[in-house]
């Protein structure tokens, strides 16, 4: 019994590989990996008040003619801080691009070390910084507000520029103001930016010019083309689309395919949360006033463009009244204590997949090492020296039971011969000898099963975490988010993997012996195309456990020495 159970794990840790291995060969192929697939959505009935926000000529986006009504302005309104280059449309006052300064396009891996080599590839010689909000011919991403509930000033209106100073300079704050009347109605827009942040306090005054009093609604939105974003590795599968989030239902990802279908499921009423469009690494969000009621919604306003917003009642303005009330619009990378300040949940955009609550304290305990060490690869490997620890108890045992089973290899292989025709007999043989030896067959299968969830929790931080984007460990490895360019790592822990085979007892089923040996090839295949952070762990893993099983073995084989001469 005991074999076939030991056989069954061995071909379900090779059957995982495989299916591991096709998994990213179908992201490779444009598909959707299975573990990052988004839940599936029911349908929400669309409120009427929604529609009212203008969506601009969707015929004439659909002709491809959609430059001509979301066109950049012949003068772009260009803002520069500290920390990125911000582009606005007079039309609405509407931010049309932002310019990520501090992070820099990466060049694919199949470009660089010996992939590029072998495929002939090489990057670009410029490959500029990350562009979050973009009004091109090849993209759409812009951030829009807006009053309705009349004939007021939108983000489709000609707004004026007020501001003179367009850039920060060595100061703390930098406001950028516009301004436009409509409809009785005066709106003075006050962009705030602050030194170190990427997010803009966005501030609405909005005064009744007319004779009779209003009511006005206010909406804050982005809307994004459907396409993955500049740079977007092939290798893996992350989320891109629109998320809406509140404190009565959480976190909500919304699929582009399910606005088109008018399937699309979130919470539309509530007075808390933010909208925002996701991608790999970075984020847009409105965080409009808290605790005000408004309404969220989701809209297809082009071929191939989808808006996410929520609209904000404003309380009635009799004639001469102001009203003033101020937005956060957030576009940068997914820092996740910056996030976790700037709104309560915004930091969930951070995709950790299913694995969230193991992938949460892992990046923790990496932020922490990192502080200590000041690098991410050694924090890696000092993570996995105390993941190591804390399972030193059951591996220990485990890899005690494994070499006491190579001690009675010979003594299992004589009861194999002797009982060969007879099954039962054979398993009980089997039994009462493990019970004897107190080895528990399975004993040795149990240190890489414990590790297959810290595995797979890793794997999601670091391609989920941006600060590992870009993230150095020694010589070669200049990013550990992305695979070794040049496949030591994955090299050297295939000949550990072999080392290990050699301090195990060698399976006296032929099976179970070629899947032992096959296991090496399929991984360090497979880790080809891991990030080289995640290839890093396993093999730190790799080298303690052999150490560990060297001691362990050594220990044994004293006590067997110890035994035989008390008996003599």
């Amino acid at each position: 019994m005991g074999k076939e159970v030991q056989r069954a794990l061995l071909w379900v840790i090779l059957i995982g590989s495989l299916f591991m291995l096709w998994d990213n060969y179908q992201v490779y192929k444009g598909g959707e990996s299975f573990f990052g697939a988004a839940p599936t959505q029911t349908a929400a009935e669309e409120k009427p008040a929604a529609a009212t926000i203008p969506m601009g000529n969707k015929d004439a986006a659909a002709d491809n003619a959609l430059p001509q009504v979301a066109a950049a302005p012949s003068e772009p309104v260009v803002v520069t801080t500290d920390r990125m280059k911000v582009t606005f449309d007079l039309n609405g006052a509407r931010v049309v691009g932002s310019e990520m300064l501090l992070f820099p396009q990466q060049a694919s891996w199949t470009e660089v070390g010996l992939a590029g080599k072998v495929l002939g590839k090489t990057p670009a010689p410029d490959l500029g910084n990350v562009h979050l909000f973009e009004l091109s011919k090849s993209r759409t991403y812009m951030a829009q507000s807006g009053l309705v509930g009349g004939e007021y000033p939108t983000h489709l209106d000609q707004f004026r520029l007020v501001s003179s100073k367009l850039e920060m300079g060595s100061d703390e704050h930098l406001d950028v103001v516009f301004e436009a009347e409509k409809g009785g109605l005066k709106v003075v827009k006050t962009y705030r930016f602050t030194r170190g942040n990427y997010g803009i306090d966005v501030e609405t005054t909005v005064t009744n010019e007319g004779t009779t009093a209003v009511k006005p609604q206010i909406y804050y939105q982005i809307t994004r083309d459907g396409g993955k974003p500049a740079g977007d590795s092939s290798m893996y599968s992350t989320f891109t689309g629109a998320a809406v989030y509140s404190e009565e239902e959480n976190f909500q990802k919304i699929q582009y395919s399910d606005i088109a279908n008018q399937d699309a499921s979130f919470i539309e009423s509530t007075d808390n949360g933010w909208i925002a469009m996701i991608q790999h690494h970075f984020v847009s969000a409105w965080i409009p006033p808290q605790g005000e009621a408004r309404q969220n919604y989701v809209r297809e306003v082009g071929q191939d463009l989808y808006s996410v917003g929520t609209l904000v009642p404003l309380k009635e303005l009799a004639p001469g009244a102001s009203e003033t009330t101020t937005a956060t619009l957030y576009s940068g990378p997914q820092e996740q204590q910056r996030l976790e300040q700037l709104a309560p949940g915004l930091e969930l955009v951070v995709d950790y997949s299913w694995l969230t609550f193991l992938a949460k304290p892992i990046y923790w305990l990496l932020s922490f090492l990192y502080g200590i060490v000041g690098n991410w690869g050694w924090s890696i490997v000092l993570l996995t020296c105390i993941v190591k620890a804390i399972l030193y108890p059951i591996s220990a045992a485990g890899y005690r039971s494994m070499a006491r089973m190579k001690e009675v290899t010979p003594r299992i292989k004589a009861i194999q011969d002797k009982y060969k025709d007879d099954k039962q007999r054979l398993n009980q043989a089997m039994m009462e000898l493990y019970r004897n030896e107190k080895i528990n067959p399975v004993g040795g299968c149990l240190p890489i099963m414990l590790q297959i969830p810290v595995f797979l929790a890793l794997y999601w931080v670091l391609q989920g975490s941006v600060e590992l984007r870009g993230a150095p460990w020694i010589l070669w490895v200049q990013d550990l988010a992305m695979p070794d360019p040049w496949f030591v790592l994955p090299l050297l822990m295939a000949i550990t993997m072999f080392l290990q085979i050699f301090l195990n007892p060698k399976p006296a089923d032929p099976t179970q012996a070629k899947v032992m040996y096959i296991m090496p090839v399929v991984f360090s295949v497979m880790f080809f195309i891991f990030a080289a952070g995640l290839v890093l762990y396993w093999l730190t893993n790799n080298i303690l456990s052999i150490l560990q099983q060297w001691w362990i073995n050594k220990t044994i084989a004293t006590e067997r020495e110890n035994r035989l001469r008390t008996h003599k």
